[in-house]
């Protein structure tokens, strides 16, 4: 019997291989940034209510589907204005102020959408667009989806969209385990060296990227692996043990005030007041 599940589960026969622990790179992040977190959004059932969708992940969705959309049209129809018509038809409301703040943020997203795709060869077809990749370890079967999947030429190169408020700089892209992640899987599934991940901030225009090498590769994996091993020890306790198993901690600090899951860890609740559904789109306050 599993205490975590309330039924019957066969165990792991002796001396057969163990399963390939299943993640992605965001379940992997989830369990480092934190654990209590990681248990309520992928081991509890039912899963706990979160809440609803705050206005920058509406803003960030519209604008991925919309840049996703665009390389569906026809060749002659991919313009920059028909990308601004599709951030229109795929804008979500949810999470913002007010009718006029949803707007502003959305005619915003329009002319970043433009300026941006002003500088794409709409003739230059990627290799992929929302694009699954997977990759299999010695202990870690990984899949992923990358925004976009390009052929340079001399090899293939991960695209990730971003729309924060924060420019990326070429530090976030060597150091980002998912981009790393999705570059070695590409490189697996397409038989083609990948070792170029780029990071697209729309809002600023800019462009940070960085080259990998099969060795930093390498550690990358390294570290997911290493990820995945301690939420593997937390998982095998949690089917012991269920929600009393003391292997999630909440890890507290300012992503509390962001959680979905705040309103059942009073450890979040402690830290500080949540944050509101649109304030990562608040303007800022100008300089006196």
């Amino acid at each position: 019997m599993g205490a975590g599940t309330g039924g019957f589960e066969q165990g792991e026969l002796v001396g057969m291989p163990r399963r390939l622990f299943r993640a992605s790179p965001s379940k992997l992040l989830a369990w480092v940034d934190c654990p209590r977190r990681y248990r309520m959004q992928y081991l509890d059932r039912p899963t706990p209510p979160t809440r609803p969708q705050r206005a920058h992940t509406s803003l960030g969705v519209a604008v991925h589907n919309a840049l996703r959309d665009w390389w569906d049209l026809p060749g002659e129809h991919r313009t920059p204005a028909s990308g601004a018509e599709l951030v229109r038809t795929s804008w979500i409301e949810s999470g913002f102020r007010d009718p006029d703040h949803s707007r502003t943020w959305r005619e915003r997203s329009q002319e970043h959408v433009t300026t941006y795709l002003s500088d794409v060869d709409p003739s230059v077809q990627p290799l992929g667009i929302e694009r699954t990749v997977s990759l299999k370890t010695g202990t870690l079967a990984l899949s992923g989806r990358i925004d976009r999947l390009d052929d340079r030429g001399d090899g293939l190169a991960v695209v990730d969209y971003k729309t924060s408020r924060t420019v990326p700089t070429d530090d976030d892209a060597r150091t980002s385990l998912p981009l790393a992640l999705y570059a070695a899987a590409a490189w697996k599934m397409f038989r083609r060296r990948c070792v170029r991940v780029e990071l697209h901030h729309l809002p600023s225009g800019t462009v940070a990227a960085h080259e990998h090498t099969p060795e930093s590769l390498q550690r990358k994996l390294a570290e997911a692996e290493s990820i995945a091993a301690d939420a593997r020890r937390a998982e095998d306790d949690y089917a012991q043990f269920g929600v009393d198993s003391g292997r999630f901690p909440a890890q507290v600090g300012p992503l509390c005030q962001w959680c979905d899951f705040r309103r059942h860890c009073p450890a979040g609740q402690a830290f500080g007041p949540e944050k509101s559904d649109w304030a990562a789109l608040e303007d800022p306050v100008p300089a006196t």
